[in-house]
């Protein structure tokens, strides 16, 4: 898991008509992932709708996605909680699951000092048995990981990495003087991912590839082998349908993608509703450009 080098897809979670997960859908989408290339799989992240959901179906999307993916590709798995004992107690299970690594946030609503945020990703990392990646997204937790707590927690034995969704290219330049073997950074933006490489990324944990998985692992992967150009190509390529991804809170308009592309994922749970209708004919013209929907 520390040497992982690509593509992650942060899969959504698919739910029945009657709002139930949807568990032979994640099989699919586990399958059409695997078969276009992806590298890594994300379950219970912020596109998986994770905060919507219960532990007890949190368990059971985590245990079902590790027996499927079989070892094919690493599986991490959101773990992350605003109470530090409730981010120990699912780190610790998943973890004894099989989870290849664990996705710990930051603190969100009652934030904290310096010294507590380091606390809190430590105590999870200390006492859990797979690696952990830091999740900094300040645009929905009102609590970033500030640049010294990355200095301290880059040495810990058992953090790996971190995805850095600031879109703060600023941010994202300063940590990367704390990259090494053992510890890596993710883009979590679809729109700068060839830049996230240029500084020293690894990879993407990406929305787009719910949709484009092959395109977005050969983004990572064209730069990764020397072909600057042809990352960035597929960078500006997709560029009007990751704006389109985000034109209203993820992951509505993924989910609404992946429908208007046949693929039944269902719909969404409050407070995350359908998409605005303006913003749905917006969405379905993009992937009608792209040839993605009819």
């Amino acid at each position: 898991m520390k040497m992982i080098k690509g593509s992650i897809v942060a899969m959504i979670t698919p739910f029945h008509q009657d709002g139930s997960v949807n568990f032979e859908k994640i099989e699919e989408m586990i399958e059409f992932q695997i078969s276009h290339s992806t590298d890594g799989i994300l379950v219970l992240g912020t596109t998986g709708e994770s905060t919507t959901m219960t532990h007890e179906e949190d368990d059971q999307v985590a245990q079902f996605t590790i027996e499927k993916v079989r070892g094919r590709v690493p599986v991490i798995v959101g773990a992350g909680s605003n109470s530090t004992q409730t981010q120990l107690e699912k780190s610790i299970k998943y973890s004894k699951m099989g989870a290849d690594a664990l996705l710990l946030i930051s603190p969100y609503y009652n934030k904290t000092n310096t010294e507590g945020m380091i606390q809190h990703f430590k105590v999870c990392a200390d006492q859990a048995s797979c690696p952990s990646i830091l999740y900094n997204i300040p645009g929905r937790t009102g609590c970033a990981i500030s640049e010294d707590v990355v200095k301290v927690l880059s040495k810990h034995p058992n953090i790996c990495g971190i995805k850095e969704a600031s879109g703060n290219i600023s941010y994202a330049t300063n940590i990367a003087r704390y990259l090494n073997d053992d510890f890596a950074m993710y883009s979590g933006n679809d729109d700068m991912i060839t830049s996230m490489l240029s500084i020293g990324a690894s990879g993407v944990i990406s929305v787009l590839s719910n949709i484009l998985p092959q395109e977005t692992h050969d983004m990572v992967s064209s730069f990764h082998q020397g072909d600057v150009k042809r990352s960035l190509d597929l960078q500006l390529q997709y560029l009007d349908v990751i704006h389109a991804l985000f034109c209203e809170v993820n992951p509505i308009p993924v989910k609404a993608a992946m429908n208007l592309m046949g693929m039944q994922v269902g719909g969404y749970r409050l407070p995350l509703c359908e998409m605005d209708s303006k913003n749905l004919l917006k969405l379905q013209r993009v992937l009608q450009e792209q040839g993605l929907c009819e």
